[in-house]
């Protein structure tokens, strides 16, 4: 059970963070950040030309970090989604 401030914290995260803030809370540069999701290596949700990173993507991937108890290769991760995109994609979903 949440406590009265931990409600609160909720309330005022955000549900997305624009790439400059992510970047910051992942303490790597902008640009770097910027071709990862270009490169499909980086959850995140384009709108028109803009960028915005899910705040749950950070959070699950310092989840996982922690669990794992080292490091969480997010370019890994995105190889293994497009796998099995592709492989969706030729079998017609059935795997």
């Amino acid at each position: 059970m949440n406590t009265p401030d931990q409600d609160m914290q909720a309330a005022r995260r955000p549900v997305f963070y624009t790439v400059a803030e992510a970047a910051r809370l992942l303490r790597v540069n902008r640009a770097t950040l910027y071709r990862a999701i270009r490169e499909d290596a980086f959850p995140a949700v384009r709108v028109r030309s803009r960028y915005v990173v899910p705040a749950v993507a950070v959070d699950q991937l310092a989840a996982q970090a922690a669990e794992r108890g080292g490091c969480v290769d997010v370019a890994a991760i995105a190889a293994e989604r497009r796998t099995a995109r592709e492989v969706a994609r030729v079998t017609g979903g059935h795997r």
